[in-house]
């Protein structure tokens, strides 16, 4: 079912972010965070909008401190967008849907022509 908003971790990072095809969009967070708890709605409504384009997951900064880290993921909630493995952009902090809509926009527009 294509607009689900999975949880990644470091058994799952590899398969789901780096090696995956399309763009994907991680969401950096915590329990404790309240930011976090704002931006989540947004962010299930972007999986559902973007189904098929984009792949979105969120990761537990608390329970996966090693990926946060290799990111230098400082502060949350952090969005960042990944490409070929590759991060492309990193959006730091609760922003509003259309914020986030036109970055997604920007990067499906830059990545459509290229595998």
């Amino acid at each position: 079912m294509g607009g689900d908003v999975l949880k990644v971790d470091e058994a799952t990072w590899e398969t789901e972010v780096i090696k995956a095809p399309e763009l994907v969009m991680v969401d950096f967070w915590a329990v404790w965070c309240g930011p976090c708890q704002m931006v989540a709605p947004i962010v299930d409504e972007l999986a559902k909008e973007y189904a098929g384009r984009l792949k979105v997951r969120k990761l537990n900064t608390d329970e996966n401190p090693e990926i946060a880290g290799r990111y230098q993921i400082m502060s949350i909630p952090t969005i960042l967008f990944f490409k070929n493995g590759q991060p492309v952009e990193k959006l730091v902090g609760a922003r509003p849907k259309r914020q986030f809509k036109e970055v997604i926009d920007s990067l499906l527009a830059q990545h459509s022509g290229t595998a």
